[in-house]
């Protein structure tokens, strides 16, 4: 199997000198973190790679969590899959997130007048993760749905919720996001002042020009306290030029209003 997926790196790091820190419990979570969306079954060898775990260790790790369910066994393939209960936990997590139901007509109804992409996302740590997912009837290749995680860094959403943050907060979320993807921090920052003044101008973030896809972004107040959402709308950069993005961004800033309205009316 062809390594594609880079070694995980956690975000534990502070706390593991911690006595309150369970190291056995962090690192059957780092196996179940190291799977990728598109991918089912691994090897014991590629899931040590990426958790940077010994052999021995993933070996017991892997035998645990699938005798507990979390983890299914092949002994043709000599591989581990993802089990259901894993998904029950995403599916229990995604349940709170009501916000998703009440945007979605508002999202499908962008979506089908732009001929793109909407997306609402949650923050996790440096990510974007997209809770809730529209598209148009046209053909879109972008690859990316519910569970799809962005850098806060390089995505036009993942900026969009950075600089709603406040300070602290920000600076928290950047060091998660150098600590576990370094690369993605690196790529990204470059265009981070850019992308702020382009929002206090315009009132959305857009795209980095040269970017593969096309999307401008804004935030959205989910009544509860809780950190803004991101909510996006775009589509392959072919598509998606500057002129289309201009005239998305004013569009979607009035579908995240309509969104808010329709949260305060439900409560």
């Amino acid at each position: 199997m062809g390594r594609t997926a880079k070694p995980l790196k956690t975000r534990r790091s502070d706390a593991e000198g911690d006595r309150r820190f369970v190291t056995a419990l962090a690192r059957g979570l780092d196996v179940l973190r190291c799977y990728q969306p598109s991918e089912r079954w691994l090897p014991n060898q590629e899931i040590a790679h990426r958790t940077g775990l010994p052999k021995a260790t993933v070996s017991r790790m892997t035998y645990t969590l699938t005798a507990l369910g979390y983890l299914e066994h092949s002994p043709e393939r000599e591989m581990y899959a993802l089990g259901l209960p894993v998904l029950g936990l995403g599916f229990r997590v995604l349940s709170h997130f009501e916000l998703g139901r009440i945007a979605r007509p508002f999202m499908q109804a962008l979506a089908d007048e732009a001929g793109a992409a909407v997306s609402l996302a949650v923050r996790s740590g440096g990510w974007a993760v997209y809770v809730a997912h529209c598209r148009s009837a046209a053909p879109l290749t972008l690859g990316l749905d519910v569970g799809a995680r962005l850098s806060l860094a390089r995505s036009a959403i993942g900026r969009a919720m950075l600089f709603s943050l406040d300070a602290d907060t920000r600076d928290k979320a950047l060091k998660a996001l150098r600590a576990e993807a370094p690369a993605e921090w690196e790529q990204g920052r470059g265009g981070l002042a850019e992308a702020q003044a382009h929002l206090e101008r315009h009132g959305y973030v857009r795209s980095s020009p040269g970017a593969d896809i096309g999307a401008v972004a804004v935030t959205l107040d989910p009544g509860d306290g809780r950190d803004r959402f991101g909510l996006n709308c775009g589509g392959p950069a072919s598509s998606m030029d500057a002129a289309r993005l201009a005239c998305l961004g004013p569009r979607l800033i009035e579908t995240a209003a309509r969104i808010e309205r329709a949260i305060r009316s439900e409560n």
